[in-house]
């Protein structure tokens, strides 16, 4: 497995210098209403990440894209993420969503329930990813969202390639972890395998991926 380290190179450095102030425009150009600021309220509550506004804009403009009819979401969080991935898919489409937790699941179900979505828009299925996944079909959804474990990436990748159909997107939210990518003095376990995942990702014959500087790195990629 290959490894990136972040080396200084200005199209990699510069990524990652993205800046407070682009930075915090980012995340206020969209706005978040009531239902996202509860969620995340949650989310801060109980110490639970979320993704940034930013980067939740970036996975609803991404699922309206793709007139996304059916999205998994590894790791459910509060629900701020689910939220925005389900006002960029199509009226009809079904997002299955996946956490250990079952708690974190309720609170999502109850912003699901404040945004308008009904029952059969979601479906919460409480384990870990690593049993859930195998159990999705083949080539049937159109964008996979992983906020797991880093330390799961290479697992949560392969199943993301076999569950895709053609033309569809993956993303990885948190690869820059917050600066530590671009450390490379720093070669803890997560943050290798995060290198790694950027990496495989980059070199793939089969994806065509984008390193997006929102939120803390949304990396994106199109399965061929």
């Amino acid at each position: 497995m290959s490894t990136w380290v972040g080396n200084g190179a200005p199209e990699e450095a510069a990524i990652t210098e993205f800046g407070p102030q682009r930075a915090a425009l980012a995340d206020t150009y969209v706005g978040e209403d009531a239902v996202l600021t509860y969620a995340r309220a949650q989310s801060a509550r109980t110490g639970i990440p979320a993704i940034g506004p930013s980067g939740g804009a970036a996975l609803r403009l991404l699922a309206a894209a793709l007139d996304a009819k059916a999205v998994v979401e590894v790791g459910t969080g509060t629900g701020v993420s689910g939220v925005y991935l389900l006002r960029g898919m199509r009226a009809d489409g079904v997002l299955t969503t996946v956490d250990a937790e079952p708690v974190r699941q309720q609170y999502a179900r109850e912003a699901y329930r404040a945004a308008g979505f009904t029952g059969n828009r979601v479906r919460c299925i409480p384990g870990r990813a690593r049993e859930v996944l195998p159990r999705l079909a083949d080539g049937q959804y159109d964008l996979v969202f992983c906020d797991g474990d880093p330390a799961d990436s290479p697992f949560h990748l392969t199943e993301a390639l076999r569950l895709l159909r053609p033309g569809g997107v993956v993303c990885f939210e948190g690869v820059f972890q917050e600066g530590r990518l671009a450390e490379p003095e720093l070669d803890d376990p997560q943050t290798r395998a995060v290198r790694d995942l950027v990496a495989d990702i980059r070199e793939s014959d089969v994806l065509l991926p984008a390193l997006l500087p929102v939120s803390d790195g949304l990396l994106c990629a199109v399965k061929r």
